[in-house]
């Protein structure tokens, strides 16, 4: 679709309309846009599902990023970095992402780094690279050795890193696992932390934590809020029903180390390790549908593969919090590239984790 179609699609008003556009609507909506006491769903947008840009297709969406210039970044699976315009959610730019031997990279979240440099998380290895603005490899992220894939470590294939982000300040960055290391507790995932020491130091690896996920469940995407507190984005999926989407606040402050840098990690869950706690924000289940379709079965036909998650900007007056989400649609035809916009109440979150 050419873009100037594209724009002309959004500002229609085909199922979204621009994301920014609208004025916040409260959970206690006459609309009835309410999917929680804490969360409502403002609008959402199909505009970018199975579209290209210069020559790349523009899907397979797995993370989110707000760049330091107010524009969004949402990096593909398939080794690409999309810069989109935060409005019209238009494509603006394509970064092509490898390896450092050029080989496909599993891209799975990104962050900005304080100097504008790119954080990219792929769960190949799993590993955290840093690139610079054009795409190349300044370095990595040391990771502890059990977080590999196995025979390397403890981790399963495809389920390992899947959300990263800067908390605010810039000092720490978390990468969470998707799935449960071979010999922890069941549903228990871990959440690496790194530190920076020093104004402009490298980060270097610092405490681990475990987050207990719902039955059927695993984090794909976490967004560091003030306070040591956290978004969490938890997804599975069950053929002939369709996706499960849950939003939790977690508090890493009352948890106790699952691992520190230089031990033995010990198995989440035992005795003396405090897991991260959680608290539901929303079931995506029951947000209204805004007369959203679905392609294959799903119990709200506005669910889709959800991965990716950022927080878009400083809070509403009124106390509500924008958070964009993505769904991956794997470059298959029976999913969406679907952008949703929610809004949160930050009221909720202090009371809450």
């Amino acid at each position: 679709m050419p873009l100037r179609s594209l724009v002309a699609t959004l500002t229609a008003g085909l199922a979204a309309a621009t994301l920014a556009a609208a004025g916040p609507v409260h959970a206690d909506s006459a609309r009835g846009h309410a999917c929680s006491p804490s969360v409502s769903i403002e609008k959402y947008s199909d505009a970018l599902d199975k579209t290209t840009y210069a020559g790349t297709f523009v899907g397979n969406l797995s993370g989110l990023a707000v760049d330091r210039d107010g524009s969004l970044l949402a990096v593909s699976d398939r080794s690409a970095l999309f810069t989109l315009d935060r409005r019209t959610l238009a494509p603006e730019g394509v970064l092509p992402l490898a390896t450092q031997s050029g080989a496909a990279l599993d891209s799975e979240a990104v962050a900005v780094d304080r100097d504008g440099t790119l954080l990219v998380a792929s769960e190949t290895e799993p590993t955290v690279r840093r690139h610079d603005r054009r795409g190349r490899i300044l370095g990595g992220l040391p990771v502890p050795d059990e977080l590999a894939v196995a025979p390397a470590g403890r981790a399963v294939a495809n389920q390992t890193f899947e959300g990263l982000t800067l908390l605010p300040g810039g000092r720490t960055l978390l990468a969470s696992m998707e799935g449960t290391l071979a010999g922890d507790t069941a549903g228990v995932v871990r959440l690496q932390t790194w530190q920076r020491h020093g104004g402009a130091g490298e980060f270097r690896l610092s405490t681990q934590y475990g987050y207990r996920v719902d039955t059927g469940l695993g984090v794909v995407e976490v967004a560091g809020l003030p306070g040591g507190r956290l978004l969490v984005l938890e997804r599975g999926f069950t053929a002939g029903v369709g996706n499960t989407v849950r939003l939790y606040a977690a508090d890493l402050r009352r948890a106790t180390a699952a691992g520190q840098p230089g031990s033995t990690p010990r198995a989440t869950g035992t005795d003396g390790v405090r897991l991260v706690r959680k608290t539901l924000l929303a079931d995506l289940v029951d947000c209204p549908s805004l007369g959203a379709t679905a392609k294959q079965p799903q119990p709200n036909p506005l669910l889709d593969n959800i991965e990716g998650m950022t927080v878009t900007g400083a809070a509403r007056p009124g106390g509500r919090l924008d958070v964009l989400l993505v769904s991956d649609d794997n470059q298959n035809t029976v999913q969406t590239t679907r952008f949703y916009s929610l809004s949160l109440s930050l009221r909720t979150l202090t009371r809450t984790a």
